[in-house]
C-alpha cells in the first residue's frame, strides 16, 4: 500500500485538485446508477445537465473507481437473482464496455495493494476476492455474523477494514493481511448501520445508522464504541470535505428502506476536530439524500435523490442545493475525476 504521506491527515493526498496522471483526459462527469431503471444517466457537472444514458445489468447500485483510476466500475446485484454483473465505464470516453458476469456484486472495494477487488456479495454475506482486473475469482470469505453486508473503510496502515452490517445492527472489522475475519462489533439493537468513513488519523470511525439517526464513533484498533453524535433522519451516506477537516452526512429524511418522496432530507455537517455538528441543510421542499462524493474542487457535494429521482449538489460554502431529474431510484452516483493516488472502492474512498 502507498503510504500515507501525512500521517495527521490520510486525505492529504486526495486534496482539492489533486489529480493522478492516471486520470488525465478524463472526462468530468457525474455517474448515476438507477437501481430501478437498470440504467446509467450522465451528468455534466458544469452545466447541471444530463448529456448521456445506458443500459447497464439488474440493479446497478453503485459506480466504483478501481484501484488504478483507469475503470469505473458499475455494480449490478440483480436483486433477488442470480444474474449479477459488473459494467465496465470508461472515463475517457464515458462509455460503456462489456459486462462482466459475477454474484451479487451490491459494492465493491479493493485490497490497499490494489491486486484484488472485494466484491460485497450482501445477500451472502460473504466477500469475494477477486482479480482487479478480470474480476476472476481469487477465494471468498464467509462473514456469516455480518447480514446486509454492505459499506466499508480501511484503517490508515490498510491493515484492516470495517464493514456494517446493514440488517444485523453490527459492524465487522476484516484482517486485511491474512484476509479473515477479527470480530463484530453490535452498535444497538434494531439498528441498522449504512455508511462508513474514518477520520483524518486514522483513529474514528464514523458509522451512519438509519435507524439511530445519528454517527456512532468507534475506535478502529481497539474495535469499541467511544460516542454518538445525531445528526438528521435516516443517516446514510458519508462524504469527507477535500481539505480533510469536514464530514458530510446524508440524511435521507425516512428510517425505512422504501421511504416516500419529499421527506425531510438534510446534510449535516460534522468538523472532525470537535466532532460536532457545524452546519445543517436542509433540501427545500423535501428530498432523500443518499450516496454519492464531493467534487474535485471540493465546491460540491453531489448526491442522488434515492426516493425523489433526482440528483442534488450542494454548495459546500452555502449548503445551496440544486436539482437534476435522473432515473428511477438513482443510488451510489460517483464523482469523476477525483483527486487522489488510489481508490479503495464504493463511490470514491480516495488516498
Amino acid at each position: 500500500m502507498p503510504p500515507v504521506t501525512n500521517p495527521s491527515d490520510m486525505y492529504s493526498n486526495a486534496g482539492s485538485n489533486m489529480f493522478s496522471p492516471a486520470v488525465k483526459g478524463a472526462l468530468t462527469r457525474i455517474y448515476v446508477p438507477n437501481l430501478r431503471s437498470n440504467d446509467v444517466y450522465v451528468i455534466d457537472p458544469t452545466t447541471f445537465t444530463v448529456v448521456d444514458k445506458f443500459k447497464v445489468g439488474r440493479s446497478p447500485q453503485h459506480v466504483v473507481p478501481a484501484w488504478d483510476l483507469k475503470t469505473l466500475w458499475v455494480t449490478n446485484n440483480a436483486e433477488g437473482r442470480n444474474d449479477g454483473s459488473l459494467t465496465p465505464i470508461d472515463p475517457m470516453t464515458g462509455k460503456p464496455g462489456k459486462e462482466v458476469m459475477v454474484d451479487d456484486p451490491y459494492n465493491m472495494y479493493f485490497t490497499p495493494n490494489g491486486q484484488e477487488a472485494i466484491v460485497v456479495a450482501e445477500a451472502h454475506a460473504r466477500l469475494d476476492f477477486r482479480d482487479a482486473h478480470t474480476m476472476a475469482l481469487k477465494h471468498s470469505l464467509e462473514v456469516p455474523e455480518c447480514k446486509g453486508i454492505n459499506h466499508a473503510d480501511f484503517s490508515i496502515d490498510g491493515k484492516y477494514a470495517i464493514f456494517t452490517c446493514e440488517f444485523g445492527g453490527k459492524v465487522a472489522k476484516i484482517d486485511m493481511v491474512n484476509q479473515k475475519v477479527v470480530g463484530y462489533l453490535e452498535l444497538h439493537k434494531g439498528g441498522m448501520p449504512q455508511d462508513i468513513r474514518v477520520s483524518p488519523d486514522g483513529k474514528v470511525f464514523y458509522v451512519a445508522d438509519m435507524m439511530a439517526d445519528g454517527v456512532f464513533l468507534i475506535d478502529g484498533d481497539s474495535f469499541t464504541k467511544i460516542g454518538f453524535i445525531k445528526t438528521g433522519i435516516g443517516t446514510h451516506g458519508e462524504y469527507p470535505s477535500r481539505d480533510g477537516t469536514k464530514l458530510y452526512v446524508a440524511n435521507r429524511g425516512s428510517n425505512k428502506v422504501h421511504g416516500p418522496r419529499n421527506g425531510p432530507g438534510s446534510v449535516s455537517v460534522i468538523d472532525f476536530a470537535t466532532r460536532k455538528v457545524v452546519a445543517n441543510w436542509p433540501i427545500p421542499g423535501g428530498g432523500s439524500p443518499d450516496m454519492g462524493n464531493v467534487s474535485a474542487d471540493g465546491k460540491w457535494l453531489w448526491l442522488s435523490g434515492r426516493f425523489d429521482d433526482v440528483v442534488y449538489a450542494f454548495d459546500t460554502a452555502t449548503g445551496k442545493v440544486k436539482i437534476v431529474k435522473v432515473g428511477m431510484e438513482p443510488h451510489g452516483l460517483a464523482v469523476w475525476p477525483q483527486p487522489g493516488r488510489y481508490s479503495l472502492g464504493h463511490t470514491g474512498i480516495m488516498r
